[in-house]
């Protein structure tokens, strides 16, 4: 016990002695420790830890004007954690000479480059840690070496302003959560909503029942909910006179711990005022139901719809207007959300074949910013100096003291995955609240007709594109769109010239089986007598081309039919396709790949396909014909003439 005391009293001075450099900050140059307050965190660094003090004192100065310049909250600490990192490196690789190190040595360059080198070896492969610590040193150097009187040697400022010795790593995009998961989701906030409604109203019906626990009793429900609901009795009361938990009666066990469990003997008296503060106020674990609710209704961000207060919401006959603040972009916008009709109208189909339901009931948000003003109102009246969000809660501290204040989702055990436990949500993947934003977007762009200018109507198209453009269903809708136009113009193209006919046998061909294969009897005529031969095949109407106007004489035959709907190639043709398979594959030695597949691709494919289909005796057939002089093949002369362009 005397130790625990005398580590509990260094803790307290160490605060104390942080505090103090916080609020006497030590001068550029100066000796002390280094302070820097952000949300919810005192950060701190003491250059006299390390060997390399004279580095470490640069390095913070430039970190603790950064901050108080830029406002940076979740970077100050990476830029903390930076300078530790290299400021260990250097005492361990120069040993006695780190107290000389300082950034106007230009000696000091060979070891930040090994330590830039070396970061990624504490790492996964893929991090990118090491990349945002290595630009945080240098971020700091360059900083330092813009200033007017403060010193940095020339390589080392050159160093700094280069490119960063590592890989930036890779990072994996959130995918949305699925159209049941969101629902799932939005439903149970819905729950949520009405049983903290339920269980406020029930509690304060209770405390309208009780009277001042001094004069009632000190181990009543009733009593203790109206002495803190009119402020009748503080923290020292609870430990002064509520009795230890095992002298509780059975009615207060189990309104602390459950009908099942009973009260902690050494915090019980925590519990019940924890238990006392949900029966009166929202909690932290309450209000992750409205920021689901309020960013599935307006699609805004997290920081977005939980960053505006009273003032910023103007109710409108059919509708509500809301003030959203983007911090990270600094955008301040005026958005009106209109109630939005029931619609007997089907709805788009999702990617599970379902329909996806856009106006469904409930989903106003000015019904969810009506219930949040509602239930947060009495809290809003505790703590006045929280005027710029809605977001309020009551919390109940181990002293038994109740604070009233903004909310912070991140506490421990109420984050947004205990909600979800606590509601029975199962979610697929990491289950953070930046999904639901990526999956209203997905909905936006769906209901869009995937037009991005109308889908990033918050932000940049490029930030659409390369953010929220990369989830599942987008993916899988933009293929069908794809796969549905690439069929459109396929069949375009088929319709225009879907290739020739062929009349396969090794038999006689006569009229009747011309007929049978879709020619009129006058076309299967003219075929059989020679009359419709165009060079490499036969066509059934040569002044009907797909590559002519009706009524003119075809102008690309021979050179075309393969591609062409209206060629008929008979067996007899064969001789007269072997000369052309030749004439195309001279022209496959003179044209380079691309251009011979843009001019002839198609009537080479269609030509091995006709061929590959032959027997091997007909094509021998046809070979001894041709070297025996008895068939030739008429081109134009622009077929041989070679063009590359």
């Amino acid at each position: 016990m005397a130790k625990r005391r005398r580590k509990s009293s260094r803790s307290a001075e160490e605060r104390r002695r942080f505090l103090d450099a916080l609020a006497n900050p030590v001068q550029a140059g100066g000796v002390g420790i280094r302070a820097v307050q952000i949300p919810r965190c005192l950060l701190v660094l003491d250059p006299a830890e390390y060997r390399c003090s004279l580095l470490a004192m640069q390095l913070a100065d430039e970190w603790v004007e950064y901050v108080a310049a830029t406002s940076v909250t979740g970077q100050a600490k990476n830029y903390q954690q930076a300078i530790h990192d290299l400021c260990q490196y250097v005492d361990k690789a120069l040993g006695s000479e780190a107290e000389r190190a300082s950034l106007a040595d230009p000696d000091l360059f060979d070891t930040l480059v090994r330590w830039e080198l070396s970061l990624p070896e504490d790492y996964a492969p893929t991090s990118r840690r090491p990349y945002m610590l290595a630009c945080a040193v240098r971020v700091l150097v360059i900083r330092r070496d813009d200033h007017a009187v403060r010193e940095v040697a020339v390589a080392l400022a050159r160093l700094a302003r280069g490119t960063v010795l590592i890989g930036s790593g890779e990072s994996t995009e959130r995918d949305e959560f699925t159209r049941e998961e969101k629902q799932a989701l939005v439903r149970a906030a819905w729950r949520s909503v009405h049983a903290t409604r339920r269980r406020l109203d029930d509690g304060w019906g209770l405390a309208a029942q009780g009277r001042h626990p001094g004069q009632g009793s000190w181990t009543s429900v009733a009593d203790l909910l109206w002495g803190l609901a009119h402020e009748e009795i503080s923290a020292a009361d609870f430990r002064r006179f509520v009795p230890a938990p095992r002298e509780w009666p059975l009615e207060l066990q189990e309104f602390t711990a459950g009908p099942d469990e009973r009260p902690h003997p050494q915090t019980g008296r925590f519990q019940l005022v924890h238990r006392l503060v949900a029966s009166l106020y929202p909690t932290t674990l309450d209000l992750h139901a409205f920021r689901v609710l309020l960013m599935d209704a307006t699609g805004y961000t997290s920081e977005e719809v939980t960053g505006f207060g009273e003032a910023d919401v103007e109710f409108l006959p059919k509708g509500v207007r809301l003030t959203l603040l983007k911090n990270r972009a600094g955008h301040l916008r005026h958005r009106a959300f209109r109630d939005q009709a029931p619609s007997d109208a089907p709805a788009p189909d999702d990617d599970a074949g379902g329909q996806l339901t856009v106006n469904w009931p409930r989903r106003e948000a000015s019904e969810v910013v009506r219930q949040l003003l509602g239930l947060t109102s009495r809290v809003r009246a505790k703590a006045p100096h929280v005027t710029h969000t809605l977001f309020v809660s009551a919390t109940a501290h181990l002293d038994c003291t109740t604070a009233f204040r903004e909310w912070t989702p991140s506490s421990t055990r109420c984050k947004f995955t205990h909600w979800m436990d606590a509601m029975g949500v199962k979610v697929k993947g990491k289950p953070h609240i930046g999904r639901l934003r990526k999956s209203v977007k997905v909905e936006k762009a769906i209901v869009t007709e995937g037009r991005i200018g109308a889908a990033a109507d918050d932000h940049t198209e490029e930030t659409f594109a390369g953010h929220y453009a990369q989830g599942t269903t987008l993916r899988i809708l933009s293929g069908r769109t794809i796969a549905t136009a690439q069929q459109h113009w396929f069949d375009k193209a088929l319709d225009r010239a879907d290739g020739p006919t062929v009349v396969a046998g090794t038999g006689a061909i006569d009229q009747g089986l011309l007929e049978d294969t879709g020619l009129s009897a006058q076309e299967a005529d003219d075929i059989m007598t020679g009359q419709l031969d165009m060079g490499v095949s036969h066509c059934k109407n040569p002044y009907q081309s797909p590559y002519s106007r009706p009524g003119e004489l075809c102008a690309v035959a021979p050179l075309r039919c393969l591609e062409c709907r209206n060629a008929w190639i008979l067996p007899s043709n064969l001789p007269q396709l072997l000369l052309f398979k030749a004439h195309l594959e001279r022209l496959r030695t003179l044209l380079t790949p691309h251009a011979f597949t843009r001019l002839w691709g198609q009537s080479w494919v269609n030509l091995k396909a006709v061929l590959d289909d032959r027997a091997s005796e007909e094509l021998a057939q046809a070979r001894k014909h041709v070297e025996a002089g008895g068939a030739r093949l008429d081109l134009p002369l622009a077929a041989h003439t070679a063009f590359d362009a």
